[in-house]
């Protein structure tokens, strides 16, 4: 997952650092060059060079490396194009390096860094406050709510709502929570059927109307069942659309407006990068929604859809889809995800 993304990641650092000790060492040259006497007998320069030398190893040795704007310039005009290729925002991308360079630019290494530390670390920093935006506890929201919880997920054709509210209800079985599901989907031809499926290999109720039927009924019915047998969430399929389509807009209207759900979750695929963080603005834009699922994760070298929405969106994301397995849904953990791009930080 995100392969592409981390070998570009990973080459900025070692590149960024290998960069600000060059421009350091030159720089301390220079100023030493110009602190020599004009004139000196040829003894008297070896000893000055062995000093200078002896110079620039304390200064490393202590902490003296200062990074200056112009050691970064360079490996930053390529991160910048290694996150755009990985189809990162372009506002995105520019809040990431503008974070890695107030933290770098003018920092004095510590005896026990090193610059890649430095580097490294800034990064870090960078890529979990940009992907961190709007994050809340999930599973601790919905314990805290009054049951049944009522969710809703929304979003284009085919990128696997479904089959998401399938994983999530096996999600919530497992935290011993029960769950019923409802097809408000009463457009799509089969889309009864494929839900049901789901429902009967997962051994879940399932709320249906006949095609053609009132998506907000079907829910409100869902609501309805889940408060007479005591059962703790309703997950809420819709039919798919852009945020265009004015019909079915008002159709997430009147759900939202009779039904009140306690989330409204997008639904977007991970492989569709600049796409889905361009669908997930519109579509908050035109309903707002509180949070996000990807879809086809484990698919994505990018990983720029992870790396924007929720910096675009102001919503966070919340899980992954990591296959096609009921079980493979992983909570969105931005510090995690950082680990997974960057791996072992560096060591003096």
């Amino acid at each position: 997952m995100f392969d592409g993304l981390k070998e570009k990641l990973g080459r900025f650092t070692e590149d960024a650092a290998e960069a600000a000790e060059e421009g350091a060492e030159a720089a301390e040259a220079e100023a030493e060059a110009e602190a020599e006497p004009e004139t000196e007998t040829e003894s008297e320069s070896e000893e000055s060079a062995k000093a200078g030398l002896g110079t620039r190893a304390k200064a490393f040795a202590t902490g003296g490396v200062v990074i200056q704007p112009d050691h970064l310039e360079e490996p930053l005009d390529d991160l910048e194009l290694a996150l755009l290729s990985s189809d990162v925002e372009m506002s995105v991308a520019g809040a990431i390096l503008e974070r890695v360079r107030e933290e770098v630019v003018g920092e004095v290494r510590a005896q026990v860094q090193t610059t890649e530390m430095i580097v490294d670390e800034a990064l870090r920093e960078a890529l979990v406050e940009v992907i961190s935006v709007g994050q809340f506890d999930f599973d601790q929201r919905i314990a805290e709510a009054d049951k049944p919880v009522t969710i809703v997920f929304t979003g284009v054709n085919g990128v696997g709502k479904t089959t998401t509210i399938a994983k999530l209800a096996r999600y919530f079985e497992e935290r011993g929570l029960s769950t019923v599901l409802a097809n408000g989907d009463t457009y799509r031809a089969g889309a009864n059927e494929q839900l049901a499926e789901h429902a009967e290999a997962l051994g879940k109720k399932i709320i249906t109307h006949q095609q053609g039927g009132d998506p907000t009924a079907v829910i409100y019915d869902a609501v309805e069942y889940a408060e007479a047998n005591g059962v703790d969430v309703v997950l809420g399929d819709t039919a798919g659309r852009l945020h265009t389509s004015n019909d079915l807009m008002a159709q997430l209207e009147k759900i939202d407006r009779v039904v009140d759900p306690d989330l409204t979750v997008f639904v977007d695929e991970a492989v569709a990068g600049q796409d889905a963080t361009e669908r997930a603005r519109q579509f908050n834009d035109a309903a707002e929604f509180d949070g996000v699922v990807l879809t086809k994760a484990d698919a994505d070298s990018q990983g720029g859809a992870a790396i924007s929405i929720a910096h675009v969106t102001g919503k966070p994301i919340l899980f992954l889809g990591t296959g096609q397995g009921y079980d493979d849904l992983s909570s969105f953990d931005p510090e995690r995800i950082v680990e997974e791009l960057l791996g072992e930080r560096p060591t003096p």
